[in-house]
C-alpha cells in the first residue's frame, strides 16, 4: 500500500492534470520522466515496509546480536529501493500508456479488454527487463552482512561475475511481474469504467 498507492497516485493525478491542460495524450518522454518521479518517490516511502519484510524472513535466522534493529536501519537499500521503484514504474504505468496509446491508434482494436491485456503484458515485459538489474542488487543490499560498503561496492562485486549477474531469475521475476502487471491494469480498467472515472487515453 505505501509503494504502489504512492506511485500510481502521482503518475495518474500528474498524468490526468497535464492531459486535460494539454488536450490530448502526454508525450512518451513526459511519461517516462513522471513514471520515474512517482516510482522513485513511492520506492522511498515504501522502503520501511519492505525492509520489516525481508529482515523478518531473515534476521530471525540470526543470533540477537546480529540482527539489524533501529529506525534508521529501515531506510537501508532506499537508494536501490527508490532507483528500482523508478525503473518499474516507467516500465509498467508510462510503457503501459504508450502501449495502449499506440494500440489503439492502430484503428485494430478498441478500448476492450483485450487491448488492455495486450498493453499490459508488453508494459510487464518491459517492467521486468528494466529493474530486473536493480532488483538483483536491492535484494543483495538488503541481505547484506557488511560485505558491500555501500551502493557502488555492490555493483562492481556484481559486474565481476558477468553481465548476466545482473538477470539472474529473470524468468521467475517475469513469471512474477507480467501476470502483476496484467492483473493490476485490467481491475484497473474495470474499475474506471464501472465507477465513472474519465480515461484519457
Amino acid at each position: 500500500m505505501s509503494y504502489s498507492l504512492t506511485r500510481f497516485a502521482i503518475y495518474e493525478t500528474v498524468r490526468d492534470m497535464l492531459s486535460s491542460s494539454n488536450q490530448g495524450p502526454m508525450p512518451f518522454y513526459q511519461k517516462v520522466l513522471l513514471g520515474a518521479f512517482g516510482g522513485f518517490t513511492g520506492g522511498f516511502i515504501g522502503t520501511p515496509a519492505d525492509m520489516v519484510n525481508v529482515r523478518m524472513q531473515n534476521d530471525v535466522k540470526l543470533p540477537p546480536e546480529l540482527r539489524r534493529k533501529g529506525v534508521r536501519k529501515l531506510f537501508s537499500g532506499a537508494t536501490m529501493a527508490s532507483s528500482r521503484g523508478a525503473l518499474v514504474t516507467v516500465g509498467q504505468l508510462a510503457c503501459y500508456d504508450q502501449a495502449k496509446q499506440l494500440v489503439l491508434s492502430s484503428g485494430f482494436m478498441g478500448d476492450n479488454i483485450l487491448t488492455h491485456f495486450l498493453s499490459s503484458f508488453i508494459a510487464g515485459g518491459c517492467a521486468t527487463f528494466l529493474c530486473q538489474p536493480l532488483d538483483v542488487m536491492k535484494t543483495r543490499l538488503m541481505n547484506s552482512k557488511g560485505e558491500y560498503s555501500g551502493v557502488i561496492h555492490c555493483l562492481r562485486v556484481t559486474a565481476k561475475e558477468g553481465p548476466m549477474a545482473f538477470y539472474k531469475g529473470l524468468v521467475p521475476a517475469g513469471i512474477r511481474l507480467i501476470p502483476h502487471t496484467v492483473l493490476t491494469f485490467i481491475f484497473l480498467e474495470q474499475l474506471k469504467n464501472n465507477f465513472g472515472i474519465v480515461i484519457i487515453s
